[in-house]
């Protein structure tokens, strides 16, 4: 059985310039496992499409089922990490990536073998007692990850977690967690607005258009892990994928345009 299916999502928000669709019949398939990437321009659907999987914003139309469960809410099999830290400043490092763990009643020594394990996994144990204050962005999103490995969710929903940090810390972090992801077995769904770290990345990249989103080509990525971005293949799917976000992002502009003159 497919672990997370969508079919025919539509979502419509209501503004007091009157209705807008956001998503228009998104049909989508993703395995157990698998690092699906969701790619495009703003507006285009993907954080909106990644809250309706998380529950946070149930479709309009369609329904979203994992393992065959139709998603209302949000639920344990389903971790989020999102672009700003979102970490409580008046705790350690251990503190935060315990925070789960208590909320669910956990026995000290499984909250501690846990803490430990994860410290170890993303190379935290020298910052376990520094609170979020006195670490670099990169190290923040180090620690948000691992509370949401703690709870050991099957699935991981990811929107833009590097997209506020600098080139080299962003590589860095790509591959830790590409070294999570291969160690753990998790599936991920990914928004990027980054067309090389979708190729990077995942396993497959699902190209959005601009309002309504919908699916305009689900790509496959058969290259081999680690991919070298300076590579012939690497360059001629980022063309490709360049091309394809580069229309949609036009069609973004000459709305905006639009807007404004109406304005």
């Amino acid at each position: 059985m497919s672990q997370i299916l969508i079919n025919n999502v539509q979502k419509v928000f209501t503004t007091p310039g009157g209705p807008v669709v956001a998503m228009k019949d998104i049909q989508l398939t993703i395995q157990p496992g698998e690092f699906v990437c969701l790619l495009g321009p703003s507006g285009c659907g993907k954080s909106t499409l990644l809250n309706a999987v998380a529950g946070f914003q149930p479709p309009s139309a369609g329904e979203i089922t994992i393992e065959g469960k139709k998603i209302l809410s949000p639920g344990p099999d389903r971790g989020m990490v999102f672009q700003e830290y979102a970490l409580f400043p008046w705790m350690t490092v251990a503190q935060n990536i315990a925070f789960g763990l208590e909320v669910q009643k956990k026995s000290r020594s499984d909250i501690a073998q846990t803490v430990n394990q994860l410290l170890d996994l993303l190379h935290l144990k020298d910052f376990r007692d520094r609170y979020p204050k006195d670490l670099s962005g990169g190290m923040r999103q180090r620690v948000a990850i691992a509370r949401v490995l703690a709870l050991d969710s099957p699935i991981m929903l990811m929107d833009e977690p590097f997209g506020a940090l600098d080139a080299l810390t962003r590589r860095n972090l790509q591959d830790e967690l590409l070294r999570i992801w291969e160690k753990l077995g998790k599936t991920i769904l990914f928004v990027t607005h980054s067309i090389e770290e979708s190729i990077y990345l995942a396993d497959r990249i699902v190209v959005m258009t601009y309002r309504p989103g919908t699916v305009k080509r689900d790509q496959i990525v058969d290259m081999p892990r680690p991919r070298d971005p300076s590579s012939a293949a690497f360059n001629a799917l980022k063309r490709e994928l360049g091309a394809l976000v580069m229309e949609e992002q036009q069609r973004h502009a000459n709305a905006e345009m639009k807007l404004a003159a109406v304005d």
